[in-house]
């Protein structure tokens, strides 16, 4: 099987289970709605690839007897009384900037290039985002 592409919404449908074979076995797997195209690519392989490319440039800094983690650039930051006090936080207030770019910012000019990282965040478990903000993302 190679690439897969549907010209049609309904002819995708027809052929779900190929379209989603070939997604999850990383082949290209596209359907044409009006003028848009959109790809259907498998969550591990799109997650794997984003935490790739996609930095998370977490600063940690001590405070007043605990810590702050920040990302430059981004409207979000956490505090613990330790550490992974501060990092658990973080993952919180990231995975609330993605509800709120999915609600109200993805429109946004200084948001909308955000997708990536709201992908990245959505499609990750709270380990794997510890993973990334850390450094240690696989």
């Amino acid at each position: 099987m190679s690439a897969v592409h549907y010209d049609s919404y309904t002819e995708a449908r027809a052929h779900l289970k190929d379209l989603l074979d070939a997604a999850e076995k990383g082949r290209v797997a596209t359907v044409r709605r009006d003028s848009a195209t959109t790809a259907v690519v498998d969550v591990k392989r799109l997650r794997h690839f984003l935490a790739s490319i996609v930095p998370s440039r977490a600063q940690a800094v001590p405070e007043a007897g605990g810590w702050s983690v920040f990302i430059p650039g981004l409207p979000v930051a956490a505090d613990g009384a330790s550490f992974d006090e501060a990092v658990t936080e973080m993952i919180d207030v990231l995975r609330e900037y993605a509800e709120d770019w999915q609600q109200r910012l993805l429109d946004a000019p200084n948001h909308r290039d955000n997708w990536g990282l709201v992908q990245l965040i959505s499609l990750s478990d709270d380990e794997q985002l510890r993973d990334w903000l850390v450094g240690a993302a696989r």
